[in-house]
């Protein structure tokens, strides 16, 4: 059994990731110049239909993490996510500790949520021992 604080933590932790990830995904529906930009310094495609493929992709990925009972699921499936956004960062270049390291920072954001607030994650991944 985990306290009330620390549930809250979780859930306060899981509720600023999904308002970011929202707002990552939002933008990328509407053609934004910003976006296109953003997508050609990165090295991908520079179509609408791309940017909204990965909005689509990052929406989906949320909506199951901000579900209690598909959490699990959408933590790895943006857990995938994250390591894409490595990825690309250590290709072109990008600097370690506040580009190709922020899907890192970001993943344990995630988990330590989904952690701090679903009991079978605990039981899974055991940091504490009693």
């Amino acid at each position: 059994m985990i306290s009330r604080r620390a549930l809250w933590a979780g859930r306060i932790l899981s509720g600023l990731a999904v308002l970011f990830l929202l707002f990552d995904g939002i933008i990328k529906l509407p053609p934004l110049d910003v976006v296109t930009t953003t997508m050609k310094e990165l090295g991908y495609p520079t179509t609408d239909s791309f940017a909204r493929f990965l909005g689509f992709v990052t929406l989906a990925c949320t909506a199951l993490y901000a579900w209690p009972r598909t959490a699990l699921l959408g933590a790895v499936l943006l857990t995938g996510l994250f390591g894409g956004a490595i990825a690309t960062h250590l290709r072109i270049g990008s600097p370690l500790f506040s580009h190709t390291l922020f899907g890192i920072y970001f993943g344990i954001t995630v988990w330590g949520g989904l952690w701090l607030r679903d009991e079978r994650v605990r039981r899974v991944i055991p940091f504490l021992s009693r």
